[in-house]
């Protein structure tokens, strides 16, 4: 039995990009599942993995609507290329906006950072014992596996305020890309 992308996609969702979810909504709906995993965890790491675990299915069907809605038969296999898409498009249509900046670890070829100055997670979340971003690292992480870059992918604090998601991919990945130059 196959199934179609139109029967696993509903045509009204799936088609309009321009619908918005309000601000307040998405923060009530953000606390709860906050309110819900810290609920069910000893440590706070513990909570950080729940909510990458949260963000990365979020991830894998927002590059599968992503790449329905584009119709494109191009697939992203270069990490520029992935990464690119993540920061401009699939961030807009996720956060509204694109993400503050892309950097390249000088002193690492396999390592990249996503730098948010106010990431949109962190807005209404006034004393969480960790940083709610970890779900948008699971988000980044799930894009990055179902398109076939296996990565590891942590949220942190810098010193000016802003949260950098450390994105290191994993060695076959670097080899792939060594093949491709």
């Amino acid at each position: 039995m196959s199934v179609s992308v139109s029967t696993l996609l509903p045509t009204r969702t799936a088609r309009k990009r321009s619908e918005v979810v309000s601000q307040s909504a998405f923060a009530f709906l953000f606390s709860e599942m906050i309110q819900y995993s810290q609920t069910r965890v000893n440590t706070a790491d513990e909570l950080i993995a729940k909510l990458e675990d949260a963000g990365v299915g979020v991830g894998r069907r927002a590059l599968e609507l992503a790449c329905w809605r584009e119709r494109s038969s191009k697939r992203e296999t270069r990490v520029r290329g992935i990464l690119q898409f993540i920061t401009q498009a699939l961030w807009k249509s996720l956060f509204g906006a694109h993400a503050d900046s892309l950097q390249k670890v000088q002193d690492s070829d396999d390592e990249f950072m996503i730098v948010e100055k106010e990431p949109l997670v962190n807005a209404f979340i006034s004393s969480a014992p960790v940083n709610c971003a970890a779900f948008v690292a699971g988000v980044v992480r799930g894009v990055l596996e179902a398109a076939q870059f296996p990565a590891e992918v942590s949220a942190h604090d810098n010193e000016e305020g802003a949260t950098v998601l450390l994105i290191k991919f994993a060695p076959e990945v670097l080899e792939r890309e060594k093949r491709q130059a």
